[in-house]
């Protein structure tokens, strides 16, 4: 722990919050450190940016009382890379300390809309933060205060994207009658037909991607382009993984025992077998049987699972028809139609409705780049399911196209045993969460080295190769009990 003054001082505080010979006697005898002008701080020991870190707002109230923290440090919330904090306020000079600049400007006073922050400062309101932003800036030796027109266009679209048409507007009515009052008229001209550009009622000029993208009716989720840029990367620096593999009924019937099981849909073998081979469907869950029998009828299609998309009209052409035969028997979940609700897994939130169809279209252009049948197979199935375009059936969707990118190349499909569950969601996580993409190849590496040492000619021998390896183990029990999915090969005896 960092050693402190013996009386009750703040970590950071100003001088003239005390009587000065105080300050002079504590800090004569070491106990307190000047960092600026007027401050110090009863820190001795830790090194002062880490001092900066936690007390960036406290520092910037006692050295600029009603600032008012506006431009590019409004939107980012956090000190910019060049180390500056961008503000208004009655002072001139900027302020050095450690690798913190705080950069004031003068401006208009705090408005009745602009918002208390901390006990000494404001924040600007969300009007003024775009005006203001909207202000041409140049960078000198750093960051510029204000966004750039490009910078600017992306945090709109993010505003629409996340709070909806009806809050950009009611912002841009408060811009309007604001813009007088701070002199800012020409900012909010400029803004204003930005914003109606990209709500497509004006024809303007827009220099974002995701702004062109929402201009033209495909607007997307940034964050997820952002993911699968990454796993392209991961997947481009792979070796080509070739596993040459052939299909058969049995293989249909475990992929879809098993794909279905990921989701919930629980059955013994046997009745998965009268379900499949028979058509015998339980009285009291039929809507069950179905998921598994239209999965399997989808897999087992070998003529089916030959189909890639050669543009994105055919992908979308394949996502929902095959997602029609998928929930043909849950008509409750809209089969074949993109959701109209969000939808979620935990705290994961999904791409919303309307970014589906932009981010769909920008993922497929990323999926073009790739040759591999094996990298296609990987990252067609991470593009359906963090896209999560229906309501339900996305994750059984994304396991069917990623099969199909591996069977149209004659090469092994994968299962997901139902040991090994638990590990395949594990490593979807660790992208959708953290954007760490490793784990997702090296988990369905693992798992097509796995489905293509069993011998799928004979129901009995693959049955029983499945349940030596661990195969049907509750994925829980089994992290529990220190057991895992073990490969073909190493089975003894």
């Amino acid at each position: 722990m960092p050693k402190k003054s013996q009386i009750n001082l703040p970590e950071v505080f100003s001088s003239n919050e005390y009587p000065s010979k105080q300050i002079y006697l504590l800090h004569k005898q070491g106990k307190i450190k000047k960092i600026a002008p007027l401050l110090y701080t009863s820190n001795i020991d830790e090194d002062l940016d880490s001092i900066i870190q936690r007390n960036m707002w406290r520092i910037l109230e006692l050295l600029y009382p009603n600032a008012i923290i506006s431009e590019r440090t409004a939107v980012e919330m956090k000190v910019a890379t060049d180390g500056s904090l961008f503000v208004i306020s009655d002072k001139k000079r900027s302020v050095t300390i450690g690798s913190l600049t705080i950069r004031p400007k003068k401006g208009a006073l705090p408005q009745s809309s602009d918002m208390p922050f901390m006990s000494k400062l404001y924040m600007a309101s969300p009007a003024r933060i775009i005006l203001e932003n909207a202000v041409p800036s140049r960078s000198k030796n750093g960051v510029s205060r204000g966004l750039s027109r490009k910078e600017l266009e992306v945090y709109l679209h993010n505003i629409i994207t996340d709070k909806g048409e009806d809050a950009i507007n009611k912002i841009r009515g408060e811009m309007r009658k604001l813009a007088p009052q701070i002199d800012l008229q020409n900012e909010f001209e400029s803004v204003n037909k930005l914003i109606s550009t990209l709500l497509r009622t004006h024809d303007g000029k827009l220099e974002s991607d995701v702004g062109t993208a929402r201009s033209q009716g495909f607007p997307f989720d940034a964050r997820r382009i952002e993911l699968f840029a990454k796993l392209f990367s991961e997947l481009e620096k792979t070796a080509p993984i070739i596993r040459h593999g052939k299909t058969s009924t049995i293989l249909s019937f475990f992929d879809a025992y098993f794909s279905n099981f990921i989701e919930g849909t629980k059955f013994t073998i046997d009745e998965a077998e009268e379900i499949v081979f028979k058509n015998t469907i339980p009285v009291n869950r039929p809507e069950d049987a179905h998921n598994i029998k239209s999965t399997f009828d989808i897999i087992s299609n070998e003529s089916e699972m030959k189909k890639i998309p050669r543009s994105f009209d055919d992908f979308m052409n394949l996502l929902m028809t095959r997602h029609k035969i998928l929930m043909g028997g849950r008509l409750d979940k809209n089969p074949g139609q993109i959701k109209q609700r969000s939808n979620q897994a935990g705290s994961v939130i999904f791409v919303k409705p309307e970014l589906v169809s932009g981010t769909l279209k920008q993922g497929f252009e990323i999926y073009k780049k790739l040759t591999s049948p094996f990298s296609k197979a990987v990252f067609m199935m991470f593009l359906v399911a963090e896209v999560h375009p229906f309501d339900d059936g996305n994750g059984r969707i994304g396991r069917i196209m990623m099969n199909a990118e591996l069977v149209s190349a004659g090469e092994q499909r994968i299962i997901i045993p139902i040991i090994f569950r638990n590990n395949y969601i594990a490593a979807l996580k660790a992208i959708s969460h953290n954007a760490i993409t490793n784990p997702l190849v090296r988990t369905l590496d693992f798992a097509q080295k796995y489905t293509g040492m069993i011998n799928w000619d004979n129901f009995n021998d693959a049955l029983e190769t499945l349940t030596k390896t661990r195969a049907f183990l509750d994925s829980n029990e089994a992290e529990d009990e220190g057991l895992r999915l073990v490969l073909p090969s190493k089975i003894i005896g």
